[in-house]
């Protein structure tokens, strides 16, 4: 019998696993850009197929309820699994076809059954420190998706290896998640009740917890998916030799943030989740703001923007989702996280797929000031929640 502490090191192990499908495309697509033998709008298309298919995912499941009803850890393996053959047939097909697009988008659909349900699974092990632990699997979603990007630096241009390497962990983590004890705060909802989940989803504070979370989302992933590009660009300026290696810096841009995930966690169960996502948001919108002026002054000051980036834009993550499971009812929880997923995720597919024009419109300079309108709103949406008297159930009172 696995133990707690057996139990969510799995969960978390299984989720840094599962989410390197997330971003394998993506990293193998970017040497390809490089070398001219794909375009950026290919290349965002990939990207925004999976975000479509996450969508189309957890709307189904929300709709269904399946994240309620379910066994987890079933359901996790068998999504993971088709999730990672989904990305093995990109070896037969290629990137510059639409299949490939269709395959990408079934692996987001998949991983719908990943990482919302990986959430839920950590929440059901704590009724305190829900910030700590649902940061802890949020960082291991951060740094699941910058391995592809480690892989991809390790093979360089053979984009066959990144491919194999995520599918063959995501097989891992879905064998082992079966492993796992399902938490004694688990709650299966005999029947999904869908005027019960609208209701719950209407109410102030469940509103303004979502707003909050989509001003995060409007920046976050269209910065993971073009930070790697804006890298190459603006390093390439002065330090050319420093340049070749934009993918292991990627990585660590990235997978910077999965540290501030856990940190924000700590700070959050201490201080309030008001106070953690405000300051996060405040800090990665500064962040995006100044980044695109940063390359007259050298590669050290772009990374160093860089990383601060990649830490305060994801810490802020599951501290939103943490805020939504206090504030659902425990038979919820699991169909609250998902439609929370949903709505975000939509949105990241509308800002990956106009950064191109936007870059193209401003240049790269200008181009990421667009994303720090998500965190300004996010900011004012969280100053709100914090004047609810709901927000008392934040944090252990908290907020």
């Amino acid at each position: 019998m696995v133990t707690k502490a057996g139990s969510i090191a799995l969960i978390v192990f299984c989720q840094v696993s599962g989410m390197t499908l997330w971003f394998s495309a993506t990293a193998a697509a970017s040497a390809m850009v490089a070398a001219g033998d794909l375009s950026g709008q290919q290349a965002a298309l990939l990207t925004g197929a999976v975000q479509l298919g996450f969508v189309a995912g957890t709307l189904g499941s929300a709709l269904l309820g399946l994240a309620d009803r379910l066994d987890p850890r079933r359901l996790f393996a068998i999504s993971t699994l088709i999730g990672a053959i989904a990305n093995l047939l990109l070896l037969l097909v290629g990137f510059d076809s639409a299949t490939t697009v269709v395959l990408r988008f079934i692996t987001g659909a998949a991983l719908a059954g990943v990482y919302p349900v990986g959430m839920k699974m950590a929440a059901a092990w704590t009724e305190c420190s829900v910030g700590l632990m649902i940061g802890t699997v949020v960082g291991a979603l951060t740094l699941g998706s910058s391995l592809p990007y480690l892989f991809n630096s390790i093979s360089g241009l053979e984009w066959h290896t990144t491919i194999i390497a995520s599918s063959s962990c995501a097989v891992v983590g879905a064998l082992a998640i079966l492993s796992t004890e399902i938490g004694p705060r688990l709650q299966i909802a005999p029947r999904f009740r869908a005027a019960e989940a609208l209701g719950a989803l209407r109410r102030r504070p469940m509103l303004l917890a979502n707003a909050g979370y989509l001003g995060h989302m409007w920046e976050l992933y269209a910065m993971w998916a073009w930070i790697g590009v804006f890298l190459k660009w603006s390093i390439g300026q002065t330090d050319a030799a420093m340049a070749r290696h934009t993918d292991i810096l990627t990585f660590i841009v990235i997978a910077s943030g999965a540290v501030g995930c856990v940190i924000a966690g700590l700070l959050a169960d201490r201080i309030g989740r008001t106070v953690v996502t405000t300051a996060a948001m405040v800090i990665s919108g500064s962040c995006a703001t100044v980044i695109g002026f940063s390359p007259s002054a050298g590669s050290v000051v772009v990374m160093a923007i860089a990383i601060v980036w990649g830490i305060s834009i994801v810490a802020d993550s599951a501290q939103f989702s943490a805020t939504v499971a206090e504030l659902a009812e425990p038979h919820l929880i699991g169909t609250m996280l998902t439609l929370q997923t949903c709505a975000g995720f939509l949105l990241t597919f509308l800002t990956i797929q106009a950064m191109p024009v936007v870059i193209q419109m401003l240049g790269w300079r200008y181009a990421f000031i667009v994303l720090a309108m998500g965190p300004a709103f996010g900011v004012l949406a969280m100053l709100r929640l914090r004047k609810q008297p709901e927000s008392l159930r934040l944090a252990g009172g908290r907020r």
